[in-house]
């Protein structure tokens, strides 16, 4: 499970082959204790929880990155390793 970006205490991983639960291409952030999956294109959380700012900070990022984090995720399906992506300044 690569860390792909790391933000204000935010780790966003990519897992390689995870399309079996969701099915949709997919984030997971963790902040402390909480983690949630998001979806890459519409930026819903599938699973799990994050306080509302730190979601509100992951759902901007996904928004600015989010040709990169397709690209991404079309590699760690492939069992690929998903290239780091910028964080959130």
């Amino acid at each position: 499970m690569p860390t792909i970006s790391m933000f204000y205490g935010i780790l966003i991983l990519m897992f390689f082959r995870d399309n079996r639960r969701h099915h949709l291409p997919h984030i997971h952030a963790r902040y402390q204790g909480d983690e949630a999956s998001i979806a890459i294109e519409e930026g819903a959380v599938l699973d799990g929880s994050l306080p509302q700012k730190q979601l509100k900070l992951v759902e901007a990022w996904i928004e600015i990155h989010k040709e990169e984090l397709m690209l991404n995720w079309d590699l760690a399906v492939q069992g690929e390793e998903p290239f780091r992506i910028p964080p959130l300044n």
